[in-house]
């Protein structure tokens, strides 16, 4: 079984109550839920939240949503909470805050780790054309055989030689084998982690092997009010909106 899980909790540090703001009349959980749904490859799909007004809205839209403690430290943990109860072969974790995820790149981080199994997760990264330098941006640190070496809020690689560098930054769809995603919350949270405040930073720390493999979506996180701007400017003209 693959099991499609969407983090997602009310409180938000810059955007207040932000799974429910709305864009094009619907709220942001509802969007990234509703793409997720249009996967090919996820056996099942449910939103996993700290807050009943979260799962209220997604079943009043049709989808599913189960309430998750309040202590859990990020996304990861608290996709772990339900998906200890299914045990499928792989979880993936699509972030909640992004409404323009497309149910194809969903599909390709899977068929991608069906066939990598010498990785334990899978963050796809994608060129960081633009604003690189924001620290809301993940940058991804990979090898060339595509072995995730760091993950920064800061611009790395340095270029120190100027060289005119390419920076990746993550892609918010993360598959794990549940076994890892296991390990994963066995361990405490990292001294890395803690500086960075990127959570897989835990896995990396704990020497799980993490892949990646360059994509080329064009959604983003709503992260800040410029973003969801952004967002409410762009949602009506989206292809994959007039889908649903």
């Amino acid at each position: 079984m693959i099991l499609g899980l969407i983090p997602s909790r009310l409180n938000s540090k810059r955007l207040n109550e932000k799974p429910l703001l709305i864009i094009d009349g619907l709220p942001i959980i509802v969007h990234t839920f509703k793409r997720a749904l249009m996967s090919k490859k996820l056996d099942d799909v449910v939103v996993c939240c700290d807050n009943e007004k979260i799962r209220d809205v997604v079943v009043k839209h049709g989808g599913k949503a189960v309430l998750t403690s309040k202590k859990h430290k990020n996304g990861t943990e608290r996709i772990f909470e339900y998906a200890k109860k299914i045990k499928p072969k792989f979880v993936v974790d699509v972030q909640g805050d992004e409404p323009f995820v497309d149910p194809k790149d969903i599909d390709k981080v899977i068929d991608f780790h069906k066939k990598q199994l010498q990785f334990d997760i899978v963050v796809p990264s994608m060129l960081a054309e633009h604003n690189e330098s924001s620290r809301n941006l993940v940058k991804v640190v990979f090898s060339s055989n595509g072995k995730i070496l760091y993950f920064s809020r800061a611009v790395v690689p340095f270029d120190y030689k100027n060289i005119k560098a390419k920076y990746y930054r993550d892609l918010s769809i993360v598959s794990f084998k549940y076994d890892a995603l296991k390990k994963y919350n066995k361990y405490n949270e990292g001294k890395i982690e803690k500086i960075e405040g990127i959570e897989l930073l835990r896995a990396i720390e704990n020497n799980l092997n993490l892949g990646t493999f360059k994509a080329t979506n064009s959604g983003f996180a709503v992260d800040v009010n410029q973003d969801l701007m952004k967002a409410i400017d762009l949602m009506p003209s989206d292809k994959i909106r007039k889908l649903y």
